[in-house]
């Protein structure tokens, strides 16, 4: 071990109050992302400073963690009880396809998908891609003690750098939480070696292969459903555009009707009392003319 005098992330000098893999990897892998490359080197930096080159090599080779395992990291460390749930979850799907159990593997499965899908739910926004990248780790969490032992640590890189041994030494510790957090958790982060079956692990990577194609198909359909009920939206609002413009057009013909059906009514009188009058002045004329023939 190592002791120097602080610990502070300010320009090229990083100071700790302890140092040793495991602490120097959970500060690293619990500070802010942007600054781990900086904050990694200057503390290789400081080990070697100190005469220690080969703690000085292992954290020079920690990796920074994608943005999806910092995530994940994070949860460990501020929220840890789902993230636990699911890795425990991920034992009981194991033992339920040791044991053939076809109606518990089933049951199993929609349970982590409904908890994973929780999870991301109550996650910051962030992109799409993000999104499927930590949806992804969360279902390695559960399908593999490896990686469920380094997010429950909190030093996850990416689920395709699992390296277990690089991570731990015997002495290795959880995370510092920024709550309660129960002490099985470190017996959770540094589990014996289970023995690889690989017929486990083969039907483990299909399920996994099935619901990403059964997630990419279902996000498919709703894109498509999606594209169609923009399509359907926009022929109601054109329909009841144009059913509006008839209505209004008929309201308006109607109008001219009535107006010209009481044009052809006033019309109509006007004539019937024209006639009237001519047939009365004809009458008239008539009788004057016998009258003057008269005389």
């Amino acid at each position: 071990m190592m002791t120097l005098r602080t610990c502070s992330h300010q320009s090229d000098v990083v100071r700790w109050d302890a140092m040793d893999f495991d602490t120097v990897a959970g500060e690293l892998y619990g500070g802010d992302l942007a600054e781990f490359v900086t904050a990694r080197n200057a503390a290789a930096k400081a080990a070697k400073a100190e005469g220690d080159a080969e703690l000085a090599a292992k954290i020079r080779e920690l990796r920074k963690p994608t943005t999806a395992a910092a995530i994940v990291n994070r949860l460990a460390r501020d929220d840890p009880d789902e993230l636990r749930e699911l890795a425990e979850l991920g034992d009981e799907l194991r033992d339920a396809h040791t044991r053939l159990a076809g109606d518990d593997l089933r049951a199993l499965t929609r349970r982590r998908g409904e908890l994973v899908r929780r999870i991301v739910h109550g996650l910051p926004a962030m992109s799409d891609t993000v999104s499927r990248e930590v949806e992804a780790t969360l279902e390695a969490v559960a399908a593999d003690p490896g990686t469920a032992a380094l997010a429950l640590a909190g030093r996850l890189t990416s689920v395709a750098h699992q390296d277990t041994d690089q991570w731990f030494t015997l002495a290795a510790t959880a995370p510092p939480s920024s709550g309660k957090r129960p002490a099985k958790l470190v017996e959770k982060a540094e589990p014996a070696k289970p023995k690889k079956d690989h017929r486990r692990e083969e039907a483990d990577r299909k399920e996994r292969e099935r619901l990403r194609a059964e997630r990419e198909r279902l996000r498919k359909g709703a894109a498509e459903l999606a594209k169609e009920r923009a399509v359907a939206e926009r022929d109601l609002v054109r329909t009841e555009r144009a059913a509006e413009q008839a209505t209004a057009r008929v309201e308006d013909l109607r109008t001219r009707l009535a107006e010209a059906e009481e044009r052809a009514e006033r019309a109509t009188a006007e004539f019937e009392q024209a006639k009237e009058t001519y047939e009365r002045a004809d009458t008239a004329a008539e009788e004057a003319r016998k009258a003057a023939e008269a005389r």
